[in-house]
């Protein structure tokens, strides 16, 4: 039986992922900011039907999801984005150092080869450059960090949501594969980032939901423990 949206606080809700939509997706979230709403990722695109219903079920109308931010190129966060661009009428949002893989398909960059699954291209609206962005949802600030390492452009989102702030890591844990194009030294630096937010609350891609700052904090430093680089091919 699937499980039903879970709720983060009451404007942020994880909305698809193990459990909720198909078992190869990573984990998406919904953010409803008083109707104006985006999904951080968008899953393979297989759960794509429990995904709208998950959304429709905590109140919000498709029609006022206005962004999906996508934190990285892997088709476990990205199949999904080309048709859900087509459904929503809403423009995909990542990185310009991850948009080339997506809107080329390419099937070893994104990891899709590794599922047996054929990832459609899907275009990028907005490239997010350098190291740090705004994204604005219906006047509430939602900032994009590039945090390179598990892949060239990877992004976390950072909100306040009831008083607290709310990290969408996502693939914190990496793992770290020369197919993918990871870098060790970057990856271990944008943990460095991550930790310095002193976030409330950790949303991440497989891992789930860390609450409390010590919870969030020793969960990002258990990666930045080990003190050799890991296999370059499997991470």
């Amino acid at each position: 039986m699937a499980l039903p949206p879970i709720a983060i606080t009451r404007e942020i809700h994880q909305v698809g992922g193990y459990g909720l939509t198909s078992p190869e997706d990573a984990a998406i979230y919904l953010i409803d900011f008083a109707g104006h709403a985006a999904l951080i990722d968008t899953g393979g695109g297989r759960g794509q039907k429990s995904l709208l219903h998950h959304i429709a079920r905590v109140g919000v109308r498709l029609e006022s999801i206005e962004c999906l931010l996508l934190t990285h190129c892997h088709f476990d966060h990205t199949g999904g984005a080309h048709e859900l661009r087509d459904r929503l009428g809403c423009p995909v949002i990542a990185h310009e150092l991850d948009a080339d893989f997506l809107e080329q398909a390419d099937q070893e960059a994104t990891a899709a080869s590794q599922y047996g699954i054929k990832l459609r291209p899907c275009v990028v609206d907005r490239r997010l450059r350098g190291a740090q962005e705004t994204v604005l949802l219906g006047g509430r600030i939602i900032t994009a960090l590039h945090i390179p390492g598990h892949s060239p452009g990877s992004v976390a989102y950072i909100t306040e949501s009831e008083g607290q702030t709310v990290l969408f890591g996502q693939d914190v844990h990496g793992p770290l594969d020369v197919r993918l194009h990871s870098n060790w030294s970057d990856y271990r630096a944008s943990l460095a980032k991550l930790l310095a937010l002193d976030a409330d609350i950790l949303c991440e891609g497989h891992y789930g939901v860390f609450r409390g700052k010590p919870a969030v904090a020793e969960f990002i430093q258990s990666f930045l423990d080990p003190a050799t680089e890991p296999n370059p091919v499997t991470g």
